[in-house]
């Protein structure tokens, strides 16, 4: 599966979730270490568990595997690396501190909604 494909697939999945302020930022052209983050918003620590466990789940069962993962013991900010694709599973709070994608702002971004799916 190309980064183009996981990328998408992991939004569908988290879409599965409900998960909010789902935005894919391209960092193709402007980093060497990720093609693709895909960041995303639960709503609750239990909402946060779910996204990322679906996503792992449904993944896994490709053969996919994530590379890492950080934050799952809190579930403030979780980060699934795919080594092309990152994603991050913030709630609210954690989101707005961090900006991601204010740090990233030169990148291709794509706010994803269930009718572009």
């Amino acid at each position: 599966m190309t980064s183009d494909e996981l990328v998408k697939k992991i939004a569908d999945l988290a879409l599965d979730k409900k998960a909010k302020q789902i935005t894919i930022l391209n960092l193709k052209e402007i980093v060497d270490y990720a093609d693709y983050f895909i960041l995303m918003t639960g709503e609750s620590s239990l909402q946060i568990k779910a996204i990322s466990d679906h996503i792992e789940d449904e993944l896994a069962k490709q053969g996919i595997k994530a590379y890492s993962k950080e934050g799952y013991d809190y579930l403030r900010w979780v980060l699934l690396d795919y080594v092309d694709v990152v994603v991050h599973i913030f709630n609210h709070e954690t989101r707005e501190f961090y900006g991601i994608e204010r740090l990233y702002a030169d990148a291709k971004m794509e706010l994803i909604t269930e009718e572009e799916l």
